[in-house]
């Protein structure tokens, strides 16, 4: 364990689910952007979280980090309430999770090997000749050169930062990988890497894994299961904020309209949805 200086999660579930959604709502403001969500995520279990722009798919995954406090229900990693931590707890808890930015969010100042050991330096008391190892193990691992080591984040291509945020993410040995639209910005080969990669990842480090995402062959490809969000503001009354939570096979299979038009990428109703919004708009300001 790398984390010496933090004490174990309790983990008053031992063998349940690593991360479970009780009931989770977020709201900002009037504007509220989840509703009673509850998903559970199995361990060694990989997630695909799907739908339009605004339904609350990143905001959700913010909560599953911790970084958001859900206005109602509660997160539970192993078995904790994340709410209920303090902050020294809750640092803990984080440093067993790593974050893939969907801009990959390296340092700018720093060398790409400054980059992926910040948090092993931060974090750990190893020597330096300890990271170094790790590092040039996680760079392996991601499938870059070694002459990367040296370079800045600008001086290398968007596939590159996107694998050495990464080697960046697994650098601390985390339980849960989450993963922010990891393709988004690659071309179709590059994306087909990434998707590899979170693959061999989960293989090599049994891994749980929540890959919030608009590609659906990446959903398709690396997720054990599909949830889908949709926009809370555009369901009915009473409405189910998650439309679809199955296997990718049976996501094609959906009778839902609302699942099969985003899975096939038609705009249909949609398209009209927003025409008359446009049609109120101009009126309203008549």
């Amino acid at each position: 364990m790398l984390n010496s200086d933090c004490p174990p999660l309790a983990e008053s579930d031992q063998g349940g689910p690593l991360l479970r959604i009780e009931h989770v709502s977020v709201q900002f403001g009037d504007n509220c952007i989840l509703e009673d969500i509850h998903l559970s995520i199995e361990r060694g279990e990989t997630v695909a979280i799907i739908g339009e722009s605004g339904c609350g798919k990143t905001v959700l995954l913010k909560a599953i980090v911790g970084l958001i406090k859900p206005s109602k229900g509660r997160v539970l990693f192993k078995g904790e309430d994340l709410q209920a931590l303090d902050e020294f707890q809750l640092t803990c808890a984080r440093r067993q999770m790593g974050f893939v930015f969907q801009g990959a969010a390296l340092f700018d100042s720093m060398t790409i090997g400054q980059n992926i050991a910040f948090p092993l330096r931060q974090h750990t008391r190893l020597s330096d000749s300890e990271i170094e190892a790790r590092v040039e193990r996680n760079l392996y691992e991601v499938g870059l050169p070694r002459d990367v080591l040296n370079k800045r984040p600008a001086e290398i291509s968007g596939g590159m930062r996107k694998r050495a945020g990464l080697a960046r993410a697994l650098i601390l040995e985390p339980e849960l990988m989450v993963y922010d639209e990891p393709t988004t910005g690659l071309d179709p080969i590059m994306s087909d890497v990434v998707n590899e990669l979170i693959l061999v990842t989960r293989q090599n480090h049994s891994i749980t894994s929540v890959v919030v995402t608009h590609d659906m062959r990446s959903a398709h490809k690396v997720a054990d299961r599909v949830v889908m969000l949709y926009p809370r503001r555009r369901l009915p009354k009473g409405g189910r904020q998650v439309l679809f939570d199955g296997t990718p096979e049976s996501l094609d299979e959906s009778s839902d309209p609302r699942v099969r038009q985003f899975v096939r990428g038609e705009a249909g109703e949609r398209l009209m949805e927003l025409r008359a919004d446009l049609l109120d708009l101009t009126e309203s300001r008549l």
